[in-house]
């Protein structure tokens, strides 16, 4: 697994482009690692659901849950899916908007800083162990490539945005991950 630092793409990843991302602020630079959780519809694998509402392209008469969700514009720099597959939506050198309104260590605005892996799951369902094996070596992947990362400094939606988000969730084993991390 390798990342081309030019383009910011992991190459082993499928490529989605999603429109929503935007340059990082002046001198931001990825400095921590959110980890996420999503299911489309909830509680539902295996669908192109995901992408579709990365790039704005989810029909929200398919589901009822889809018009809650129908003004949304948000994104990750990656998903893995139940099988260990990566689909890349963003750069990791550009800004992707998954993090919301959250905080690190004081700082605000943590998509200025950061890069969002979102796994497909739901909070009370374990995840897979292709996901745990891809997740791991991603992670050391993203280290290696990107000195400004500590592979310490990995967290939850939920460490970021207490009280607003639960994501990655109960179901998720931080241990996996190896010790400091969360």
């Amino acid at each position: 697994m390798k990342i081309d630092i030019t383009t910011g793409w992991l190459e082993t990843a499928r490529q989605v482009v999603s429109p929503n991302a935007d340059e990082r602020p002046p001198g931001a630079v990825p400095e921590l690692i959110v980890i996420h959780g999503i299911s489309l519809p909830p509680g539902q694998f295996g669908g192109p659901e995901i992408e579709q509402f990365f790039c704005n392209r989810l029909d929200v008469t398919a589901h009822p849950f889809f018009r809650e969700i129908e003004n949304l514009r948000v994104s990750a720099h990656l998903l893995i899916r139940r099988d260990g597959e990566l689909v890349q939506f963003v750069p990791f050198h550009r800004r992707a908007w998954h993090a919301g309104v959250s905080a690190y260590c004081g700082r605000q605005g943590c998509n200025d800083f950061s890069i969002g892996i979102e796994l497909e799951g739901t909070d009370e369902i374990p995840y897979s162990e292709p996901q745990y094996e891809q997740l791991a070596a991603t992670i050391d992947v993203l280290c290696s490539t990107y000195k400004t990362l500590d592979n310490q400094r990995v967290v939850g939606h939920c460490h970021i945005a207490p009280g607003r988000k639960t994501d990655p969730g109960p179901a998720f084993d931080w241990s996996r991950l190896g010790p400091g991390r969360h």
